[in-house]
């Protein structure tokens, strides 16, 4: 080869940053749907795409949620359910002599109408039928000649009867003859939500929390405190997890305090700033246009989403985005819950929804964390910074592992190293995800580190700060005072 100019390009010398999975979140849920990987919604995406990649499920609806409330991307993890949902006793309304029943188990909760739209027996009368409680039919359909009619997606199987001879008026089926059930959703048992976490232990794309879908107890919350734990330590993977609490009972009185006892004792189980449950439920005009009475977990998840790391959801300016308009959610639930309630379930460390007289839309009151008393991350806000800096700082460290150093300057050597792995935290600095912070390689302990090669740097950062409560001394002045 003749010589000649010759360039090569170092890529990487500025240091421009790399993803960080802000923002980013798995969902665990039951869904019909088999997959042993994540599956990816996008905030592009409308209910009836989602539906389509996740089923008529409760972890489709929740991911409806977090789309609509501010998620431009979710992974999800199907699971197949442990346990089967429920089908009501079918109700009729009408004359006709004909019958409706129902086989199979049902994806999700559905509240399935159908309403008969031509008179006649099999292969001569027509339906429509909704599986939403009449905020949407399908088209006209024939009844089967054999009867059976499959409600797609669902799980379901109708079937028809006609009427016994003695019972013809004058057709088994009659125009606006209504026959109604309702199905609950097949629910995951702590050993399948237990089983997609490990094979979240394999995902590699970085995230910064874990929704698992539908109502859970406090022997599920101690559980996956201890596999958030397992993950942070095992498999360096710095998450919280997100949970819904059951919807709440009321007691004999009418009240929900027996409800909130219990739920201040339940808590207590748990003692860990990586655990969060949701503890707010309303009723909420989803993705698809139906309204459903749901925990608002899948809401928080879409509003963290959107929201910087340091950024409380709980934020109420205007700009900031994270009041929930009254014609989307339009009111909390049940209707015993309170500003009382409200209260005494923040005391105890639970995500909680709230109102403000002068306010029009809803808010998110506080982002409690499960934290140990004392603990320094009681808030959302606090421990996605931390894990923040926990991720950036291991990815810049990990460029260092088994390289050499001068030993005629080991505290040097150690110091130019700990500053390329506090990058990161310039850039959070930069963008106000946190104040200040120092960066100190641990000095005498040369005789130490020959000893076991360890690098020790203890990093100390100063947050930002959060205005959660105001007081105004308001007075008359005195004429002519200043």
């Amino acid at each position: 080869m003749l010589r000649d100019v010759k360039h090569t390009v170092s890529d990487g010398l500025l240091g421009f940053a790399t993803p960080t999975g802000d923002g980013l979140h798995l969902k665990i849920g039951v869904s019909p749907k088999a997959s042993d990987t994540p599956i990816v919604v996008t905030g592009d995406m409308d209910a009836k795409k989602i539906k389509e990649r996740l089923g008529l499920s409760p972890l489709a609806d929740m991911v409806m949620d977090a789309v609509q409330f501010g998620a431009a991307r979710v992974f999800c993890l199907p699971v197949s359910a442990t346990t089967a949902g429920e089908v009501s006793k079918v109700e009729k309304t009408g004359d006709g002599g004909g019958g409706v029943t129902v086989d199979g188990s049902p994806n999700n909760a559905f509240d399935v109408i159908v309403k008969i739209t031509a008179q006649g027996g099999l292969n001569t009368a027509a339906f429509v039928v909704s599986i939403d409680g009449g905020y949407s039919f399908t088209d006209e359909t024939t009844v089967p000649v054999t009867g059976s009619y499959e409600l797609a997606g669902t799980g379901l199987t109708l079937k028809f009867t006609e009427a016994t001879q003695e019972d013809q008026k004058p057709s088994s089926f009659l125009v606006n003859d209504v026959y109604s059930f309702t199905t609950t959703a097949p629910t995951m048992t702590n050993g399948d939500v237990l089983a997609a976490i490990e094979k979240v232990k394999k995902f590699t794309q970085e995230i910064e929390f874990i929704h698992i879908v539908g109502e859970s107890n406090p022997a599920l919350w101690v559980a996956m405190s201890e596999a958030q734990k397992e993950l942070m330590r095992v498999n360096h993977k710095p998450l919280f997890i997100l949970l819904e609490a059951e919807y709440p009972t009321e007691s004999e009185d009418g009240t929900l305090h027996d409800w909130a006892f219990q739920m201040e004792e339940d808590r207590k189980k748990v003692k860990n700033s990586d655990i969060q449950v949701c503890a707010a439920w309303g009723r909420l005009v989803r993705l698809d246009g139906t309204t459903q009475n749901v925990n608002l977990a899948g809401l928080a998840s879409g509003l963290y989403a959107k929201a910087a790391v340091q950024t409380c959801i709980g934020k109420t300016r205007d700009e900031a985005g994270f009041g929930i308009p009254k014609s989307k959610l339009l009111e909390l639930l049940p209707a015993g819950y309170d500003d009382t309630i409200i209260e005494f379930l923040d005391v105890a460390g639970y995500l909680t929804f709230r109102e403000y007289d002068g306010l029009s839309d809803f808010f998110v009151y506080h982002t409690k964390m499960m934290s140990p008393d004392g603990s320094d991350f009681r808030y959302a806000e606090d421990v996605r910074v931390k894990n923040k800096i926990i991720r950036e700082t291991r990815k810049e460290a990990l460029q260092f592992k088994n390289d050499d150093i001068d030993l005629e300057d080991i505290q040097g050597e150690l110091e130019a190293r700990a500053k390329f792995i506090s990058t990161p935290l310039d850039r959070m600095v930069d963008d106000k995800e946190i104040s200040s912070y120092q960066t100190i390689v641990l000095s005498g302990h040369e005789e130490t580190f020959l000893e076991d090669e360890t690098m020790r740097i203890k990093i100390r950062y100063l947050s930002r700060g959060y205005i959660r409560e105001i007081e105004i001394d308001l007075g008359r002045a005195a004429l002519g005072s200043e």
